[in-house]
């Protein structure tokens, strides 16, 4: 439902103020499971469904150390896991031709300290609206 301003509430909670407070990483905590289970009901929909376990993060980009968006990871439950964030790094190719974003499943939310995760892909990409 949109309310007032360009605020947009989802029950009692104003989602503009949550992004203000603590951004992305606030929502994906709290949205998370519901937002995964839908991406698994949507997919499974249309004949194209994960058959390994799944979960939402929080991308973070490289570099500016901010929360832009979250994503839906899947893999072996273990692997999960050790899933913290998804790391998005971006370069240019032949010149400014092709603009590349790289996900890569990572281990902790600190751009400084990354590691990726082995075998856990990005299945799912989620826009947050502000």
């Amino acid at each position: 439902m949109v309310a007032g301003a360009g605020a947009v509430k989802v029950g009692a909670l104003d989602l503009g103020s949550v992004v203000k407070v603590g951004g992305v990483a606030i929502l994906v905590d709290k949205f998370g499971p519901q937002l995964d289970k839908f991406i698994n009901t949507l997919t499974a929909n249309k004949n194209v469904s994960v058959d390994q376990a799944t979960k939402v993060v929080p991308i973070i980009s490289v570099g500016s150390g901010g929360y832009i968006g979250a994503a839906q990871v899947s893999g072996t439950k273990k692997a999960l896991d050790e899933v913290k964030a998804v790391a998005q790094i971006e370069g240019n190719f032949s010149g400014r031709t092709f603009r590349v974003k790289a996900l890569v499943p990572v281990d902790s939310v600190n751009p400084s300290k990354i590691s990726r995760v082995k075998g856990v892909g990005v299945s799912a990409i989620i826009d947050v609206r502000v």
